[in-house]
C-alpha cells in the first residue's frame, strides 16, 4: 500500500492485541469481525513488483440477480418505514471460477488501469487479496486518528449530488462521529471536510473527514472493537443494519472489513471496497446505500457501475 513493500512472513496472529510489540503488521479483517495479522520482518519503499495477467474468459455469476436485489432494496425500505433503520449498505457478490496461482497480474492491472488511493495487495497462508479500494477507514499518526467515509458515486464527469447522497453522507459521518467518540477525548473529534466531491477512475464520489484525539492508553482491541465493521458499509444505526444485512445477504469476508497496516502508534487502514480475492473462486462485492429516498432499479445500476470497470480490467462477463 502507498508504496510499502513488506516480505519475509514471520508471524501470524488472531488476536489484535499482537499489533502492540511495534512491529510491521499487514492484516486484514472480515465483515462480520475475523481478524487476520501477518507480521513481515522486512519493509521497504518500493513500487509493487509487475506480473503478468491473462484476461479470464467467461460469465461471472451474482448472489443476487436484479430482480432479487430490488427486492432486498424495498425490504430496506420497509424497515426504514418501521423506524429500524435510516440507512442500509446494501451488497451483492459476483464470483467466477478461475485457475491461476495468485493474484499479482490482476494487482498489476489494477495499478496500471485503476488506481487508488488506497490500493493495496496481501498475499498470505490462506488468504490473497487484490484491493483498488478509493476509501480510508482509519489513518492513525500518534494520538491522531482520522476516517473519510464515502457515501454517493456517480459516473465522472458529475458535477454535483443530489439531496439523496448528501443525506445519506450526513448520516454516516454523524454515525462515524459517534464511533471515534467511543475512543477520542471528549470534545476532540471534528468534521474538518464535509461533503467534498472527489474524482476517481470512472467515477466522482462524496467524501468527508471525521478526526479525533485517542484516549491515553488506547489499545488496538479497543479500537477494532468499537469501530468494527465500518460505518460506510453497514448503516445507521450500526447494529440495526448489520441485522438486516445479516437476514439477507451471505457472509461477506474480506469484503467491507478492513484492509492494511499497523506499526507502533501508526496505520493505514482501507475500507476492503472494491477488493477481488480468491479462495476456491475469484470474488468480487459490490453495493450501494439505501435510503427512503432509493430508487431500487437506480441502486442496482450502482451496484453495476462499481464493477464494470474493475471487472473489464480482471476479464470475463458481467
Amino acid at each position: 500500500m502507498n508504496g510499502r513493500l513488506a516480505t519475509g512472513l514471520s508471524q501470524v496472529s488472531n488476536d489484535p492485541s499482537c499489533l502492540a510489540d511495534g512491529g510491521f503488521w499487514a492484516l486484514s479483517t472480515t465483515f462480520e469481525g475475523d481478524f487476520q495479522a501477518f507480521k513481515f520482518d522486512h519493509v521497504i519503499e518500493a513500487s509493487f513488483p509487475t506480473s503478468p495477467w491473462q484476461k479470464i474468459e467467461g460469465q461471472w455469476s451474482s448472489s443476487l440477480n436484479e430482480s432479487q436485489y430490488v427486492t432486498y432494496v424495498k425490504k430496506v425500505q420497509e424497515h426504514i418505514a418501521q423506524g429500524w433503520v435510516y440507512q442500509v449498505n446494501a451488497c451483492r457478490e459476483i464470483s467466477i471460477h478461475v485457475d491461476v496461482e495468485d493474484l499479482r497480474g490482476l494487482f498489476s492491472k489494477i495499478l496500471e488501469g485503476n488506481p487508488a488511493p488506497w490500493a493495496s495487495y496481501l498475499e498470505a497462508p490462506g488468504i490473497n487479496i487484490a484491493s483498488a479500494s478509493p476509501e480510508l477507514f482509519l489513518k492513525r499518526d500518534g494520538g491522531r486518528i482520522r476516517t473519510s467515509p464515502i457515501k454517493g458515486t456517480a459516473p465522472a464527469g458529475t458535477v454535483d449530488f443530489g439531496v439523496k447522497d448528501k443525506a445519506e453522507n450526513v448520516m454516516i459521518v454523524d454515525l462515524m462521529r459517534n464511533d471515534l467518540g467511543q475512543i477520542c477525548k471528549s470534545g476532540s473529534v471534528t468534521v474538518p471536510r464535509l461533503l467534498s466531491t472527489e474524482s476517481h477512475p470512472g467515477l466522482v464520489h462524496l467524501v468527508s473527514d471525521i478526526e479525533g484525539e485517542l484516549k491515553d492508553e488506547i489499545t488496538w482491541t479497543e479500537i477494532f472493537n468499537r469501530l468494527s465493521p465500518p460505518g460506510s458499509i453497514s448503516g445507521a444505526p450500526k447494529s440495526s443494519a448489520v441485522s438486516v444485512i445479516k437476514d439477507n445477504e451471505g457472509k461477506r469476508g474480506p469484503y467491507c472489513g478492513a484492509l492494511g497496516w499497523v506499526q507502533g502508534d501508526k496505520c493505514e487502514l482501507s475500507v476492503a471496497i472494491r477488493i477481488f480475492y480468491k479462495d476456491d473462486k475469484l470474488r468480487f462485492g459490490t453495493g450501494a446505500g439505501i435510503t427512503w429516498a432509493s430508487v431500487a432499479e437506480d441502486e442496482w445500476e450502482e451496484t453495476q457501475l462499481k464493477a464494470r470497470r474493475l471487472v473489464s480490467l480482471a476479464g470475463g462477463q458481467l
